[in-house]
This record gives structure tokens, C-alpha cells and sequence, in this order.
């Protein structure tokens, strides 16, 4: 969403947008502070509604599977609908991946024009597609853009609309995804793709772009930040260099930098798919020892990935320490308890580690992280993941507990420099 939204700004255009990340009304932005991806609707359109008042010609809405199975984006008269990949969450509260899917469906099929055959709907009846929008006499186009390196592409990209583009990352010099579906849509493509340390560099249609964001899977969020804003009207220059101006993600990728010998990062990162895809990325960041604090979220959502984070932690730390995330009415230890356990059996398998010098639970989230600075010595990478720049941390009977990680880590490591 925010990538979107800077290519839009960087082509002249006032833009609004609502994200896990962050809100932005025109000039005013602040972070989510909301605890959940998509506003209700009440909220949201209010927000809407403050874009238009202050000439906002744009939105950018992240519209969450969860927000779809409660209808909050009813109302919304979607033009573009872009689809980057399709991971296993909310499986428990959507009853199933399919149903998961289908929620997700749900939004291509609102973009979708009148007058087609629609196979999306609740106990599977037909939901009528849109009317096409006019505005100031203009028809409005619609489009559809996908990831077509996810294996869920072709079904969100078979919908009625104007024009559609899917991209895709070329490797080895073999035929990229999005040119096996050309029958269906345009396509557009990551060539020569080179990712390090210092960030990423390929070329689309011509045009080079060097990404100061780490990591491939930002080559795919910023093609399909191009291939939205090309059906927007802005050229691929235009977007490169728009791209090339973003320098960092509040709580995506997000390193602490106060004096320390060591690295600190923080990640939102809070299920399997975007944590191997973290893993990936560190694999281009020099460090000695990995120190991993982490843990996952209570309140019924997603119990199976809990012991599947503590594997994959204890298969690439040094270092787990597990502790507190969003307990919300569960008991936070039984949570702690099932991520240690999954990191425990890796453990057991590698000769020569012993539990109590590398897994640790901590039910504190700030003990937590000042154990593992004080365990960092010079060299190591100290990653804190599940919160990402989220405001707060949420417990029993619906409270929210102030917080920001990345301002704790400051503190943190301000008061061990001064010890």
C-alpha cells in the first residue's frame, strides 16, 4: 500500500491510504494505531470521506480477508484490485484455507464489471458485479494486477475488467510466470535482478531501478506497486523513480541504530511465510550470531503456526528467546509454551545445545529485549519480530497496552550504554 501510495505522490497526485503499517490523509500521517489492518467501516469511510475534503484524488486501501468476511469493504467502489501472494492466515476464524481464498476472491470479484457470471458469493450464490463508475463524465477503468510467482495467480486474474497486468521476477533466463498467463493479461517483468545488502537493482520493460528496501520479495511488492500505478496512468519511469526514494518501512525490515556494536532489527514478520522470507533476506546482512526474540498471537488465531515459528526460529538462531506477542484472553505462558516447544524439538536434534543457554521464555516482551542485547556481543544480529511498528500490545478483556518495539529498543539500548 505504501509504495502505491509514494509512486502516486512521486507522479503529483494528493493520496490517501489505510495499512497494518500506517494512515495517511493527505499530508497528515501517523501509524496504525488501530491493532488491526482495516478500519470498520464506520472508521473507514469517515476516512474516506476526510481524503475527498482535503483533495485527495487517490485511496489506497488494505483490504484484509478478515475485513471481508465482516463486510468492512462494503461500500467501496474498488478500481483497481492487486493481489502479491497468497499465505496461510486467519485459517481457524476464515473455517479453512479455501475459505480463506474465497474471501480474498471477494475483492477481484467486487472489481469486477456488470453483466458477468459471478462464482463468489456466501453458500455460493452469485454476488452482482459493479456498474461501471462515471466521474465528471468520464468512464473509470478497472484492473487487475497479480503476482504471478504465486501459485494462486491464475484464479485471481480470470475477472471481467478493463485491463489486467501480471508480474513476475525472470530466473536463470527462463520464462517468467506472468508470460505463461499472456493469454490473459499483459505482462510485466523483473529482469537482471541483483539483491544484497544494500538493497535491490533490475530493470522493468527498459528502465532500471536500484531499491534501497532489502530483500526479493520487495522486488515483487514494487512491481506490483508499477503495475497498479501503470493502470493509474503513471509511466514505469515515473514509478522507478519514485521507488528509488523510499528509503525504509516503519517496522518492515526496520534497523535500530543507537551506538551499539551490534545489530538491531525489527520486523513484523509474524507468521511462516514472511518469516522465511525474513530469513532469506538476513542471509545478505553480515553477522556473527543470530539472537531471535519472538513469539505469536493468542486470541484463537492461527494456533498450528506457533510451534512452526519456534522451528524455524531454533533452525536459524543462535539464540530463541520467546516471550510475549498478543495474548488477548489466552493465557500468554501456554502460548510461550507451544513456540518453545516447537524450537525445543530442533534443539533436541543438534549435539551439543543445551535448552537453557539458547531457548529462553520470557513473559515480559520488554525483559525480553533487554535480555537479548545484554546476551549481543560485538557483531551479532538481534531481530525482534511479530510487532513491526505496531502501537500496542493486546490483552484480557480487551486492553491494549501501549507499545511501540522500536522505541523500547531504543530505551533499552540507551540504558546499556550508560551502565
Amino acid at each position: 500500500m505504501n509504495l502505491i501510495g509514494r509512486i502516486l505522490e512521486g507522479a503529483g497526485y494528493t493520496v490517501g491510504w489505510t495499512s497494518t503499517m500506517n494512515f495517511k490523509i493527505g499530508k497528515r500521517e501517523w501509524l496504525n494505531d488501530l491493532k488491526m489492518t482495516m478500519p470498520g467501516r464506520f472508521l473507514l469511510q469517515k476516512m474516506l470521506r476526510q481524503m475527498v475534503d482535503v483533495g485527495c484524488t487517490h485511496a489506497v486501501i488494505e483490504t484484509s480477508s478478515e475485513g471481508i468476511a465482516q463486510c468492512r469493504h462494503l461500500g467501496i467502489d474498488y478500481d483497481v484490485a492487486v493481489f502479491t501472494n497468497l499465505t496461510p492466515e486467519h485459517i481457524e476464524s476464515h473455517g479453512g484455507f479455501e475459505n480463506y481464498k474465497r474471501a480474498k476472491l471477494k475483492l477481484f470479484q467486487k472489481v469486477e464489471l456488470a453483466g458477468t457470471a459471478s462464482l463468489i458469493g456466501r453458500n455460493d450464490s452469485p454476488i452482482r458485479a459493479n456498474r461501471r463508475k462515471v466521474i465528471r463524465g468520464i468512464p473509470v477503468k478497472r484492473g487487475i494486477v497479480v503476482n504471478a510467482d504465486d501459485p494462486a495467480a491464475k484464479e485471481f486474474i480470470a475477472f471481467n475488467v478493463d485491463d489486467r497486468i501480471a508480474v513476475s521476477i525472470r530466473r536463470d533466463g527462463k520464462p517468467a510466470a506472468a508470460e505463461k498467463l499472456s493469454n490473459q493479461c499483459r505482462a510485466m517483468t523483473a529482469e537482471m535482478v541483483e539483491v544484497g545488502p544494500e538493497g535491490s537493482h533490475f530493470s522493468v520493460y527498459g528502465t532500471e531501478v536500484d531499491l534501497k528496501l532489502l530483500g526479493e520479495f520487495n522486488v515483487s511488492n514494487a512491481l506490483c506497486a508499477m503495475a497498479a500505478t501503470k493502470l493509474l496512468g503513471v509511466s514505469v519511469e515515473q514509478s522507478a523513480r519514485a521507488l528509488e526514494q523510499i528509503v525504509e518501512m516503519p517496522g518492515r525490515v526496520d534497523f535500530i541504530e543507537e551506538g551499539q556494536p551490534f545489530l538491531v532489527l525489527v520486523d513484523y514478520a509474524p507468521e511462516p511465510v514472511s518469516l522465511g522470507k525474513l530469513y532469506e533476506l538476513l542471509s545478505f546482512v553480515p553477522h556473527r550470531r543470530l539472537i531471535h526474540v519472538l513469539g505469536s498471537c493468542g486470541g484463537g488465531r492461527d494456533k498450528a503456526r506457533r510451534e512452526v515459528l519456534g522451528r524455524m526460529a531454533a533452525e536459524h538462531a543462535d539464540v530463541v528467546i520467546v516471550t510475549n506477542e498478543d495474548p488477548y484472553d489466552e493465557d500468554p505462558m501456554e502460548i510461550i509454551n507451544a513456540v518453545a516447544a516447537g524450537a525445543q524439538e530442533v534443539v533436541k536434534k543438534v549435539t551439543g545445545k543445551v535448552r537453557s543457554e539458547h531457548i529462553y521464555r520470557i513473559l515480559d516482551r520488554r525483559d525480553a529485549l533487554r535480555l537479548a542485547l545484554s546476551l549481543a556481543d560485538d557483531g551479532d544480529l538481534v531481530l525482534a519480530t511479530g510487532k513491526g511498528s505496531e502501537q500496542a500490545i493486546c490483552v484480557g478483556n480487551g486492553r491494549k497496552v501501549p507499545w511501540d518495539e522500536r522505541e523500547v529498543l531504543r530505551e533499552l539500548l540507551i540504558q546499556k550504554r550508560s551502565v
